[in-house]
């Protein structure tokens, strides 16, 4: 019978030992789970920071590319520098230093990235702060000739009875000065309507401008395309048009933008 005991006793033992070796065994499986939980959660959190930053690299580099709307402005706006720098070498002598700007349009390499669009900008401000259009405006009026023509011209911001008003005809190089102003008066106003731009007004200048195209241009369309100008420069009708299509690309949503990037990759 002490035998017996003995044996059991043994027995006992012998499973308490298999049984703590089996919880030692359970709590190290518990602890790996635990470590590979813990790697996991990590790992996701990783995965959720990189895709985060693979949106936000792609929104920082599709705001970099231009648009193909804002691509077709650069263009237009080197047009314009181009037109007006070799107006004013070609009436202003054979200043070098007059005719370095024209050079450097040639350096531009017409890459859609915002660098092309701030390069024109610059270009237009120095134009501007020069006042070479005013100068190329004043030459090209000295090759005037002197005689005039009476028109029936009725004023579009005074609607009423047609009324005779001296009109000087201008010369060939004026009316292609002032057929340039009203296409850029035109482009900007057709934009300004897509994109809802100064809504109030849009449409009516738009149809303003278009009704202008295909007439030989008088002195008195001279003035109004200046004053045309004047309007687009103090009512910021560029700066709008940038801020909403600007507005647009950060509207769009991400896997968009990235297709529209991949597209345009692909078509290159």
């Amino acid at each position: 019978k002490e035998a017996a005991l003995r044996q059991r006793e043994a027995a006992l033992n012998a499973a308490k030992q298999t049984k703590d070796g089996k919880n030692e065994e359970i709590a190290a499986l518990r602890l790996e789970l635990e470590k590979v939980s813990d790697g996991a959660a990590t790992a996701v959190e990783q995965l959720r920071e990189a895709e985060s930053e693979a949106r936000a690299l792609r929104t920082m580099t599709q705001r970099m590319i231009l648009t193909q709307e804002e691509m077709e402005e650069v263009v237009l706006k080197r047009c314009w520098l181009a037109r007006y720098w070799g107006l004013a070498v070609q009436h202003g002598g054979d200043d070098s230093d007059r005719s370095k700007p024209v050079r450097d349009l040639s350096d531009l390499t017409g890459e859609g990235n915002i660098e092309s669009m701030l390069s024109v900008e610059m270009g237009l401000r120095e134009l501007a702060s020069l006042k070479v259009e005013d100068a190329v405006v004043l030459a090209l009026s000295l090759h005037r000739r002197p005689n005039s023509v009476r028109q029936s011209v009725t004023d579009s911001k005074s609607p009423g009875e047609p009324k005779f008003l001296e009109a000087f005809e201008l010369s060939e190089e004026e009316a292609e000065d002032v057929l340039f102003k009203e296409a850029w008066l035109t482009y900007f106003w057709r934009r300004a309507k897509v994109h809802g731009v100064e809504e109030d007004i849009a449409e009516e200048r738009l149809q303003f401008w278009i009704s202008r195209s295909g007439q030989s241009p008088t002195s008195h369309d001279a003035v109004d395309v200046e004053r045309g100008l004047l309007e687009l420069r103090k009512l910021g009708i560029e700066q709008q048009l940038w801020e909403a299509s600007r507005k647009e690309i950060d509207l769009a949503p991400p896997v968009a933008n990235h297709k529209h990037q991949t597209d345009s990759e692909l078509s290159a």
